[in-house]
């Protein structure tokens, strides 16, 4: 993978002994004159895109190559990921002369985030080390708080596309993708229960998806209320 500055500085020296290079980093905020310079050794088979005198950023790249997308996320943090995972599909679109829009690959990258690792589950039903949704977690810590308890504490997680399917918290979501058999029978271990609230688990079973006027249950009463007013309770809602 390619070398990413951990810090924001300049390049003050590029070594080069033949089995290997060094790209050494003068760190403009350091608090100690220890930790003013930053060695960075690289395969020599990487070519160098910095040279002595460039300023560098947290998260830039500073070799050829492809980043590490979790380092990046480590060093840079959520923005800088995004970005750089956005950038790097367009490249492939573009390549093959098949642009794609910006807000699709967005949604793509939001779901690669929708994942927390609990750290501590402290008064909350969560186990310590649990892989769960974004908008799980959040639900739960509010029922904690409302109740004067301790809410959880996590970690935001960078997974790809096929394992944060497989840890949807609905069972026949997960069960349409890979290892089909592993869900299947741990969800009928814990007597698994699916609410169907997503799109791919109704279409699954051919049910009205839960967007537009099967968004909620909340809506479609409304809605119906409304006609039924305007119309004396002589329409129908479709």
């Amino acid at each position: 993978p390619a070398a990413i500055s951990e810090t924001k500085g300049q390049v003050i020296e590029i070594k080069n002994d033949g089995v290997q290079k060094t790209i050494v980093v003068l760190s403009d905020s350091a608090k100690s004159d220890a930790d003013k310079s930053k060695e960075y050794v690289i395969d020599p088979r990487r070519t160098v895109t910095v040279k002595v005198g460039s300023q560098v950023n947290v998260g830039d790249l500073m070799t050829d190559g492809a980043a590490d997308p979790q380092s990046l996320y480590a060093i840079a943090g959520f923005d800088r990921v995004q970005e750089y995972i956005i950038s790097e599909i367009n490249k492939v679109y573009e390549l093959h002369s098949a642009p794609i829009s910006r807000k699709h690959l967005e949604i793509i990258v939001r779901q690669m985030f929708s994942r927390i690792q609990v750290k501590k589950s402290n008064d909350t039903m969560f186990t310590t080390g649990q892989i769960v949704e974004r908008g799980e977690f959040i639900k739960q810590n509010r029922i904690a708080e409302a109740a004067g308890k301790l809410p959880a504490e996590g970690q935001e997680l960078l997974k790809g596309i096929t394992e944060v399917s497989l840890t949807a918290k609905s069972w026949m979501s997960a069960s349409a993708f890979e290892r089909v058999t592993r869900v299947l029978v741990n969800n009928a271990i814990s007597a698994g229960h699916d609410e169907l609230r997503g799109l791919m688990e109704n279409v699954m079973i051919g049910n009205l998806i839960p967007a537009g006027t099967g968004l909620s249950d909340e809506f479609v009463p409304a809605m119906k209320d409304v006609v039924r007013d305007e119309h004396e309770g002589s329409a129908e809602v479709y």
